[in-house]
């Protein structure tokens, strides 16, 4: 597997050095001339002076060949930009941005982009899982914008407790994955009766996601 990593920063540097390490073929593209010189002693040619941004550039850099192109400038634009660039001209299957401000997130994802990775809202998932009130947290967002995977917790209250599956009615576009109970994994089914403290596992739209929560905490 050959991968390029556009933005030479502490990111686009460590990600190199683990898959350098770990035996992937892989180049790092960086502006920087001070940075190529230093990078150059430290991994040898799997640097390249360059602007990933520009098609030039990735052409020399043989985005042509390659099966993943990750993008992780401190500028969103340009993480976009080398990623359309790299899908419409070079075909590369499969791009990786980094996403500094997440509120364009949604919008990366909207334009092709197949995996998003934004720093703010990863800390905003491990925060969302120490804070159980919370009652819903995502585990994860799919590449339809609109879509998550969610989890929360059956409590005491909820009116959903003593119910099959069948008996209730959940929200629109909301499909019941996983129970876990006491540790037990329990397929859903529509006998399935449902306890306080189960911990469910739903696919939910994003719309959806307020009236699930209220109906798992029962307020």
């Amino acid at each position: 597997m050959y991968m390029i990593i556009v933005g030479g920063g502490k990111v686009g540097y460590y990600l190199t050095k683990t898959l350098v390490n770990e035996g992937y073929e892989v180049l790092l593209i960086e502006k920087s001339a001070r940075k190529v010189a230093t990078y150059h002693e430290k991994f040898g040619a799997v640097v390249l002076q360059g602007d990933g941004a520009e098609s030039s550039t990735l052409r020399e850099a043989g985005a042509g060949r390659a099966d993943v192109v990750v993008a992780v400038t401190g500028d969103d634009e340009d993480n976009l930009v080398i990623c359309q660039t790299a899908k419409k001209m070079f075909n590369v299957r499969r791009t990786i941005a980094r996403v500094n401000n997440p509120k364009n997130e949604e919008i990366f994802k909207k334009l092709g982009i197949d995996v998003t990775i934004s720093s703010t809202n990863l800390i905003l998932s491990i925060i969302e899982q120490e804070i159980p009130e919370r009652g819903l947290v995502h585990l994860m967002t799919l590449k339809h914008a609109q879509l998550a995977l969610v989890e929360g917790t059956v409590e005491l209250g909820a009116t959903v407790v003593g119910k099959s599956l069948s008996e209730v009615e959940f929200p629109p576009n909301v499909v019941l994955s996983a129970v876990l109970r006491n540790g037990a994994l329990i397929i859903p089914r529509g006998d399935t009766v449902l306890q306080s403290k189960d911990e469910v596992i739903a696919l939910s739209s994003k719309e959806s996601e307020e009236p699930l929560r209220q109906m798992l905490i029962g307020g």
